[in-house]
């Protein structure tokens, strides 16, 4: 009894099964004509489909006979068979459930979640402009106190900087507390604007007012909480007007400058969300888009993208490096991993895994990914088992390439079993030679399940020149494209040939 039977060597240790179109692929034994009726007999309650030839799976025949292509007979297609088909269109490779694991084989799965297009680049963090205070004397004064900070130290809002005496302002105090003791409202309301004027912070004249008592010494305190970017105050040191004393830059939010590519600035918008990767911390941290630079770097050609991104405990410092995920116009789609797909160039394919071990390529159309999930517009359905590990082994071992090539073309898919330039081992006897073919009646060649037969190999670029028709071979040949190549070829006798 014929057995539909495919044999692949996977990783020198796999059978893998290979099956394509509606019986594509060669079997391992043909019988004659005569044999061909009992192999129908014994399928009495199975329903032919229709016959054909291994060498020529795409031709169809509606009864059995000698094939015209070959000296062989036609071979039945049962609709019952277990072909390694999904359907009669939709071929598939089967690995052995026991062998996956030693083909690394793991699987995603196909569902339903919310995705939108990302895009990837780097970023630097800087410290939040909007957010700087520059400290300067009002008067010329004398420094009487610093408080031991340095360029770089973080301080909150309210910390002490420096303690300064400014004469001018003493005078001013002692008109002050003279007109407090009139108790005449309006000209103490004059008088508390003078002092503002002239530049007298808001607490020094409620201090003043307060205690009746001219402040000698005022203290300079930082007006926001962020990090100190320069320092130009020491002790006993004069002090001119309008000097500046102290920067202070705002870290919470912070400022994240990422560089787009000039191409794929359109779809950035103000408000996106962003996601922000730091090699100090494994946490994500979300932030959004604020603004984009108007001025495009001419050697790299960049924007520069102004993303905020929040800061409370302020672990993220200014120089920082991250790497930037721009999540736009997300929606709800089937989605499966990115690493499941499958690029040739020409179309996108996934290997969709099915029961009993057998695996199908399917040609999928890719919508928005995220770098981690892409959706699938279509071809795939909810639920369904996709291979992200393994897949190239499939596709490699199993010559899926053939397969591939001819999905969705409308073309007959020719047997794909064979693995390219691997040598097959014969013998037979020459009928013809011609500089370009040599015709051999051969005997069985069971590596490829062919059965003996009558056929043509191509010569080789320097054609065997010392084999006549009529002689006993044995010869080797390998799977070239579309035809089938002699590799090496020596005469025997007989008596060979019988063993």
């Amino acid at each position: 009894m014929l057995r539909n039977k495919l044999a692949m060597t996977v990783m020198g240790v796999a059978t893998i099964s290979l099956v394509v179109g509606g019986g594509a692929g060669y079997w391992f034994a043909h019988q004659e004509e005569g044999s061909q009726s009992a192999l129908v007999s014994q399928k009495q309650d199975a329903k032919v489909l229709y016959w054909y030839d291994p060498m020529k799976p795409e031709h169809h025949f509606d009864k059995p006979g000698k094939s015209p292509f070959m000296d062989m007979q036609l071979v039945p297609k049962y609709a019952d068979e277990n072909t390694a088909m999904t359907d009669e269109s939709r071929p598939t490779v089967k690995i052995d459930p026991s062998l996956q694991q030693n083909l690394a084989i793991r699987y995603g799965t196909v569902e339903q979640a919310v995705i939108g297009n990302a895009m990837f680049t780097n970023g630097i963090l800087q410290a939040n402009e909007r957010q700087t205070a520059i400290l300067q004397t009002r008067a010329s004064g004398f420094v009487q106190r610093v408080y031991g900070h340095a360029v770089g130290d973080m301080v909150t809002e309210g910390s002490p900087i420096a303690d300064i005496s400014i004469p001018e302002w003493t005078g001013e105090q002692t008109e002050f507390l003279a007109v407090l003791r009139t108790g005449d409202r309006s000209l103490i309301q004059a008088s508390r604007q003078r002092l503002q004027l002239l530049g007298i912070p808001q607490n020094v004249i409620h201090q003043v007012e307060r205690t009746r008592r001219v402040q000698s010494n005022i203290t300079l305190q930082a007006p926001i909480s962020g990090f100190i970017d320069s320092l130009e105050v020491r002790n006993g040191m004069a002090l001119a007007m309008g000097q500046t004393l102290a920067t202070i830059k705002g870290i919470n939010p912070i400022w994240l400058e990422a560089a787009v590519p000039e191409k794929q600035i359109a779809g950035i918008k103000r408000g996106m969300s962003v996601e922000a990767n730091f090699a100090a911390f494994s946490q994500k941290v979300t932030g959004k888009v604020i603004d984009i630079l108007p001025t495009l770097d001419t050697t790299s050609r960049t924007i520069k993208v102004r993303i905020e991104l929040p800061n409370p405990s302020g672990q993220l410092k200014p120089g920082m490096f991250a790497s930037v995920n721009i999540i736009n116009n997300p929606q709800s789609s089937l989605v499966i991993p990115e690493q499941a797909v499958i690029r040739t160039g020409t179309r996108n394919v996934v290997i969709v895994g099915h029961e009993q071990g057998r695996f199908e390529p399917v040609v999928v159309q890719l919508g928005q990914s995220d770098g981690n999930k892409i959706a699938v517009l279509q071809g795939l359905k909810a639920g369904q088992k996709v291979v992200i590990s393994g897949q190239f082994l499939i596709d490699s071992e199993a010559n899926l390439q053939g397969v591939l090539d001819k999905l969705n073309t409308g073309q007959p898919i020719a047997s794909s079993q064979t693995i390219k330039r691997s040598t097959y081992q014969g013998l037979g006897k020459v009928e013809k030679v011609t500089n370009q073919d040599i015709t051999i009646s051969h005997q069985a060649i069971p590596e490829l399940g062919w059965g003996a037969m009558t056929m043509s190999f191509k010569q080789p670029v320097q054609p065997f020149t010392q084999i006549q028709q009529g002689d006993q071979v044995r010869f080797g040949f390998t799977h070239t494209g579309d035809a089938y190549v002699i590799s090496d070829i020596s005469k025997m006798s007989m008596t060979s040939m019988k063993n």
